[in-house]
């Protein structure tokens, strides 16, 4: 086993970071839409335990890309290269999907908190290259 890459500790600690800021937003937004319709949306246990398993799925998710990505390109063989990638790709799908279904089937979740995170790794990294802050 190689060593992780700087690249990969840095790019994952502001993926981390914006999907926490944006698992937060989500709880903000959960708990002011909770006050407005008590009724419709949830806000309890269920909605923080979700946003957290989420966050974390997410995160692990870009992590493990990076480290198929660094490994891949110490790769010569393009086919190898190729079928690593379509393997790693196929794998964090098939562990996104557990996921869902668990946010869904587990009555500790609220299915919506715990789905929306795996979306925030992408919204993290467009938002943060609008600041400048990855490239």
């Amino acid at each position: 086993m190689q060593e992780l890459s700087p690249a990969v500790k840095k790019e994952t600690v502001h993926v981390a970071a914006a999907t926490a800021v944006l698992t937060v937003l989500m709880w903000i937004v959960f708990f002011v839409l909770h006050r407005m319709m008590p009724e419709q949306v949830p806000f309890d246990y269920r909605v923080i335990l979700g946003g957290l398993g989420g966050c974390l799925v997410a995160v692990l998710n870009f992590f493990l890309m990076g480290l198929t990505v660094q490994q891949v390109v110490n790769t010569e063989d393009e086919d190898l290269a190729g079928k690593r990638m379509k393997a790693s790709y196929s794998r964090r799908m098939m562990m996104q999907m557990l996921w869902v279904v668990i946010a869904i089937a587990a009555p500790c979740f609220y299915f919506v908190a715990g789905i929306v995170p795996l979306l925030f790794p992408s919204l993290g990294i467009k938002i943060m290259a609008l600041f400048g802050i990855v490239k």
